[in-house]
């Protein structure tokens, strides 16, 4: 599978998790002993810089971050809980259901849905809607591959995706946080973007279950809630889907959840970001640094919709 050079990064160019973790003990030490004078120098240790100018300050969030701060709420509410309560979490065997407007319906088991398909190293800017984001190395393949494979009829407009249910496994389930099972969906053409990926792991390490294992959806130019994680179905419909986040709260919560720094969340700006593990925030990106790729796809629509 050919990669294109604005959605991806080789797996051999991503800093290894042991050096984040020694770079990030070397910040603590350097801003306790030296103050800004030694921050100043650690310059040097920063992620390789490459591609376009809204990319050049971007580096990997560190491994211990990326695993225990989440928004995941089938594991609890707090950032905490998911990394706490999905210890136990078993992901084999793991069905995954394809059906709906497609001319090849069925279900696959997770590795005989995966081998088709070519894992690939992508380094992805993710952004959370509390004005929050990460940089994450996922391992995945594009989600266009597996509806190629089911072959989506032309009334096939929108794609949906639905988290397991079971809140014998998934303890956040046992209250009604929001409405189970979580569901999500994409218009077929970003659907069909080679940007949006079904990852199964992160890091060079295969998915946790507190990042979504086994398979989760990654669409980086949305927000994070979009992702999708645990998916047990994906199912094509004719008409647009009614998503969790959406039907939870539609006055804070739309259907495209594109990052948009001129749309505020009714209790928040998202004019701006804290990176996690930053101390200063940094203005939010339209379609989070992704335009150039996506922009076109809402050609005509009123930006203020795009919530």
């Amino acid at each position: 599978m050919r990669k294109k050079p604005w959605d991806s990064i080789p797996s051999s160019e991503i800093t290894p998790e042991g050096v984040y973790k020694n770079r990030r003990d070397f910040l603590r030490t350097a801003a306790a002993i030296g103050g800004g004078a030694a921050l100043l120098g650690a310059g040097a240790l920063a992620w390789p810089r490459r591609g376009s100018a809204s990319q050049q300050s971007d580096e990997p969030t560190p491994f211990e971050d990326v695993t225990t701060f989440n928004n995941f709420y089938e594991f609890g509410t707090g950032k905490e809980d998911p990394a706490r309560n999905a210890k136990n979490f078993k992901t084999t065997p793991w069905t995954i259901k394809v059906d709906g407007l497609v001319g090849k319906p069925a279900d696959y088991a997770l590795e005989d849905f995966i081998k088709p398909s070519k894992l690939e190293e992508r380094v992805y800017r993710m952004r959370c809607v509390e004005a929050w984001s990460m940089v994450i190395p996922w391992q995945g393949f594009p989600l266009s591959d597996v509806l190629k494979r089911a072959e989506p009829l032309s009334s096939g407009k929108f794609v949906e995706f639905t988290t397991l249910h079971d809140p014998a496994r998934m303890p956040g389930q046992r209250f009604p946080a929001l409405r189970w099972p979580y569901v999500e969906a994409l218009r077929m053409d970003e659907a069909m973007h080679p940007l949006t990926i079904l990852s199964t792991g992160l890091y060079n390490k295969t998915l946790l279950p507190q990042n979504g294992a086994p398979l989760r959806l990654v669409i980086p130019w949305k927000y994070g809630f979009k992702g999708i994680k645990s998916i047990v179905r994906i199912r094509v419909h004719d008409t647009m889907p009614m998503t969790a986040w959406w039907r939870q709260n539609p006055d804070e919560y739309g259907f495209f959840a594109n990052v948009n720094p001129e749309v505020d969340h009714p209790r928040w700006s998202q004019a701006s970001e804290r990176r996690i593990g930053e101390f200063r925030r940094r203005p939010t990106l339209p379609f989070n640094g992704y335009a150039a790729q996506v922009a076109s796809m809402y050609a005509g629509m009123d930006p203020r919709t795009l919530y």
